[in-house]
Order: structure tokens, then C-alpha cells, then sequence
């Protein structure tokens, strides 16, 4: 039973990875562009569900709501004051601007909360249940976290195929140009763009903590990377990819950590990266894309 255990929690840490990717691949997708200061909007959501629950005394439900709304407006903020001016700038002039929002969104934090951990109490609650007459037992917030990853996945794909602003972001990510003369608002569909991943990143933000119950200023920093990978692993771009990418870096950690070293399981990690990029620079499910010079 330890490798179905270790199976079922790689699928769970994979699966907030996998969350946190789809804000990844759908800013680079849409906006061609890696916002790494992504993984600071999950500290945000968790502060954010913390302060809520733990100093205003509201429903973990609430608090979650409170939490999505919050990222959200910030990535608007952000997508506007820090990236909307950089819209036609140079690739490395918008990654520099991306680390610098994420040095000042921790910094900020720092400022608010101080160093000091927090200890977050789950939304879900801690409770359990046991399979196999009680050889395997599975906590609800792993539960959860698969459930939520597939339920995102799907609507966000049914998002993007059904509705108007779905295909508008569609259309951006295939020629700005081209859907800006067809009437599509490029400004506005970019930063509907950043609105919902950074939604995303609140919800993968609560299942962090929630999962992880200590909430620090760095809490999303290493998530956020981690989340990369698994957008690169499965096809940066593609909203499948994302979620496969991030179920397989999930397992692969935890298997690393039970059977080879915690302490080599994120140098594992980000050894995937380079072997991605080796033999698959594209992805499992990313599409390879010539360009005419």
C-alpha cells in the first residue's frame, strides 16, 4: 500500500501544481510572456483566506471567495501598472519586471506580516478515511485537491472553446494583430487573462496551505517554480499539458522523497526541466511552432 499511498499524494501536490501551471501557460499562451511573479500571487491568496478566517472570524468558504477576488483584482493591477506599458518591449525587459514584482509583492508582505510563520487551519478540515480496512488512509484535503484540479481544468477548457472571450483569447494567442483588426480588445483580453490565473493561483494558494499548513512570505516562491516546470513538462501553452505536467511532477517528487532522498527530490525536480528541454523543448502535449527567418 506505500506505493498507492505515495501514488495518491503525488497526485494530490500534483494536482496544486497543476493549478498553479494553468496560470503559466495561460498568460504565456494568450500574452507570450512568463509572469514570475505568479507564485507571490499564491502567498497573496493565502494571506489573504489566513486574515480572513483567522482575525475577522469568517466561513472558510468566504474566506476562499475573498481570496480569489483579491488575486484577482491584483493581477489586474499588476498586468496593468508593471506589464501593459512592456507590451511591445523586448522578452528580457518584461522577465525583468516579472522578478521585480515578485521581489516587491514579498517584500510588501514582509512589511504587513513580518517573517514570523503562520499556522493556517485547512478549509476542508482535517479529517480522513481509511480504504483497505484501514491499510490506506486519505485525507480530505488530498481529496480536494485532485477534485478542484479537475474541476478547474474543465471549466477552464470549456471556458476557452465556448465562450466569446474564450475564443477572443484564442485569437490573441494565435495573432495579435489579426484579432485586434478583427475588433477584438487585445488590452482587455490580456488582462482577463491575468485576472483568472491569478483566481487560480488564490484557490492553489488555499490548497497550499491547507495541505502545507505554514504560510510565510516565501510560501509560494518555490510552488511557483516548481509549478513552471510542470507547465514546461507538459506543454507550456496547453491547458491538458498543464495538468498532466503537473500530476507527474507531483508523483515524481513524492516518489523522490520516499524511495531516493527529501533532500535530491528538488534537485529531481528541476533535473525534468533540463531533460524536458533536452529532449522535448516543447512539452508532452505542447505543439513545436517553426517560425519563417
Amino acid at each position: 500500500m506505500g506505493i498507492l499511498s505515495n501514488l495518491i499524494n503525488g497526485a494530490s501536490l500534483g494536482s496544486i501544481y497543476a493549478i498553479i501551471a494553468l496560470g503559466y501557460t495561460m498568460v504565456y499562451g494568450i500574452a507570450k510572456m512568463l509572469n514570475f511573479a505568479h507564485g507571490d500571487v499564491i502567498m497573496v491568496g493565502g494571506y489573504t483566506c489566513f486574515c480572513c478566517m483567522s482575525y475577522l472570524g469568517v466561513h472558510p468558504a468566504l474566506a476562499v471567495l475573498a481570496s480569489v477576488v483579491v488575486c484577482t483584482l491584483l493581477g489586474i493591477i499588476v498586468e496593468r501598472l508593471a506589464y501593459k506599458p512592456l507590451r511591445n518591449a523586448p522578452s528580457l525587459d518584461v522577465l525583468i519586471t516579472a522578478i521585480g514584482v515578485s521581489y516587491f509583492l514579498q517584500n510588501a508582505a514582509l512589511l504587513i506580516w513580518g517573517s514570523d510563520p503562520k499556522s493556517f487551519t485547512s478549509v476542508v478540515g482535517t479529517g480522513s478515511f481509511t480504504l483497505f480496512d484501514g491499510q490506506l488512509t486519505i485525507n480530505v484535503t488530498t481529496l480536494v485537491a485532485v477534485v478542484a484540479n479537475i474541476v478547474v481544468m474543465v471549466a477552464l477548457t470549456l471556458f476557452t472553446q465556448r465562450t466569446k472571450m474564450g475564443k477572443s483569447m484564442r485569437a490573441v494567442s494565435e495573432d495579435k494583430g489579426a484579432a485586434q483588426l478583427m475588433g477584438i480588445n487585445v488590452n482587455k483580453t490580456i488582462s482577463m487573462t491575468f485576472a483568472i490565473g491569478s483566481g487560480l493561483a488564490a484557490i492553489a494558494g488555499v490548497l497550499l496551505c491547507s495541505a502545507y499548513p505554514t504560510l510565510m512570505p516565501t510560501t509560494g516562491a518555490m510552488p511557483g517554480i516548481k509549478a513552471f516546470v510542470a507547465a514546461v513538462l507538459g506543454g507550456i501553452g496547453s491547458i491538458p499539458g498543464a495538468m498532466l505536467g503537473g500530476i507527474l511532477l507531483g508523483i515524481i517528487e513524492i516518489f523522490a522523497r520516499a524511495y531516493i532522498s527529501s533532500q535530491m527530490a528538488d534537485a529531481i525536480v528541476f533535473g525534468v526541466l533540463i531533460v524536458v528541454l533536452l529532449i522535448k523543448p516543447a512539452g508532452l502535449l505542447g505543439k513545436e511552432i517553426r517560425e519563417k527567418v
